[in-house]
């Protein structure tokens, strides 16, 4: 499964979850309730995908893993870039998608966070 293929399949599991391409074709927009928290694109022919973390995070896995950049055109504290190469680690992937969209959500209003959690628990 390709870096795009994984991480669409789990953002598109979560509640509420909407893709757009406001910046044109090849460049898919992931939003909870009209908040981003994924971006998926090529560049330089490499799949990229941006996701949002903590600050703290997000420099211990620059440090860690040498596909994990700062977000490419977003604020480089606060977001992400994976690249796609050969040492991809699935389940990191599954983590940082799920924490990014996590961040998102607790964010958002106590009503849609209500929402979400009862979407959740349907789900099930």
């Amino acid at each position: 499964m390709t870096l795009h293929q994984l991480a669409a399949s789990l953002a598109l599991k979560f509640p509420e979850v909407t893709v757009t391409q406001p910046f044109g074709e090849g460049c898919d927009v992931f939003k909870v309730l009209d908040k981003v928290f994924m971006l998926q694109f090529y560049l330089q022919g490499k799949a990229v995908i941006n996701l949002k973390v903590a600050p703290d995070h997000g420099a211990m896995l620059r440090d860690i893993y040498s596909y994990i950049h700062a977000g490419w055109h977003m604020n480089k504290r606060h977001w992400i870039s994976v690249y796609e190469n050969n040492e991809l680690d699935e389940p990191l992937i599954e983590d940082l998608v799920q924490n990014s969209y996590e961040l998102v959500i607790s964010k958002l209003k106590k009503a849609e966070k209500v929402r979400i959690e009862l979407l959740r628990t349907l789900e099930k």
